[in-house]
């Protein structure tokens, strides 16, 4: 199965705040441009890795993208806590669980696979995390801490302009495996980032499980507000209008009424639609393992004004029979 979409670095526009000791640390990390984008992009590593938790895909965290004077990537948080289930505001900060501190575009296989069926003690399959230990009969959460058990087996093959991830991964007891592949790579003579994924199923189990893309944009670290607006290839129509104090739909557009303040945040914009969304590549095609892919279904906005926490939530189902 392959899924493609553009990040396009020139319409999608919301605010953020710097997390100087976050990014100093020395995690693995590469760096790619083609003249017009400079990005840094973390690397998957399960010693030494800035994302090691168990919700978010390791591959493809971009740490800093630079374009026209403007940086569109980096911490949206200020501080991590364990006790934290998914992020919460402490005085000036914001604080996140170690599952939701990534950076974006953050990809997250929604559904585990095996989870329903493995007993207690026994493992499950996280696409593009690894191997996980079920500890209880408690339903699977994604802000929950799992043990990791096997990442697989992480390569990194790097250009001057694109980063490629390559996750193998077999768990005889589940019978579940696969070669999962993602590529980011910067446009020549554009302002354009394109991810691109393959999934082959190399297991006797099938692979059925939702993708979505969790942008995290944190644009200059600045406030969201009245100059920001995000522009789509399409038509946005939802059954869930943004909240009419803070944002509007406008066409092809979402348009933000006034500067969010203090612990302002909100959902807006919701939007399903059917058919692959023109600009938004998405091609119908058989993968070797006969998997296939299913159309976009949906799009969610999500943005707070303290630190500027956005994302935009690329849903597509996948399955692979």
């Amino acid at each position: 199965m392959r899924v493609n979409w553009i990040a396009a670095v020139v319409c999608m526009v919301t605010g953020g705040c710097l997390v100087n000791a976050l990014q100093a640390a020395d995690y693995p990390q590469a760096e790619i441009t083609n003249g017009q984008i400079h990005a840094k992009l973390y690397l998957p590593d399960a010693q030494n890795g800035f994302y090691r938790s168990t919700r978010f895909d390791w591959s493809g965290l971009i740490n800093s993208l630079a374009f026209g004077g403007h940086n569109y990537y980096g911490p949206w948080f200020t501080k991590q806590d364990p006790a934290v289930r998914d992020f919460i505001y402490k005085d000036p900060d914001i604080v996140v669980s170690a599952e939701s501190g990534s950076m974006g575009p953050a990809d997250e296989f929604q559904t585990p696979l095996g989870f329903d069926a493995a007993p207690v003690g026994g493992t499950f399959i996280k696409i593009g995390v690894g191997v996980l230990r079920k500890a209880d009969n408690s339903p699977y959460s994604a802000f929950k801490k799992y043990q990791l058990v096997d990442p697989g087996k992480w390569s990194v093959r790097k250009g001057a302009d694109f980063v490629e991830f390559t996750q193998e991964l077999n768990d005889p007891a589940t019978g579940y495996g696969y070669v999962y592949r993602k590529t980011v790579r910067l446009t020549s003579g554009k302002p354009e980032m394109v991810i691109s994924h393959s999934l082959k199923n190399t297991g006797r189990q099938p692979i059925v499980s939702n993708l979505y893309n969790h942008n995290f944009l944190v644009l200059d670290h600045g406030a969201t507000g009245p100059d920001d607006t995000i522009i789509l290839p399409f038509e946005v129509r939802t059954s869930h209008p943004a909240n009419k104090e803070l944002a509007e739909v406008r066409g092809k557009q979402i348009v933000y009424l006034k500067t969010l303040q203090d612990r302002e945040y909100g959902r807006d914009a919701r939007g399903r639609f059917s058919g692959d969304a023109e600009g938004l590549r998405h091609p119908r095609r058989e993968s070797q393992s006969g998997g296939r892919d299913a159309p976009w279904s949906a799009i969610n906005r999500w943005r707070a004004s303290r630190c500027g926490r956005s994302g935009a939530c690329w849903r597509s189902s996948l399955s692979s029979q």
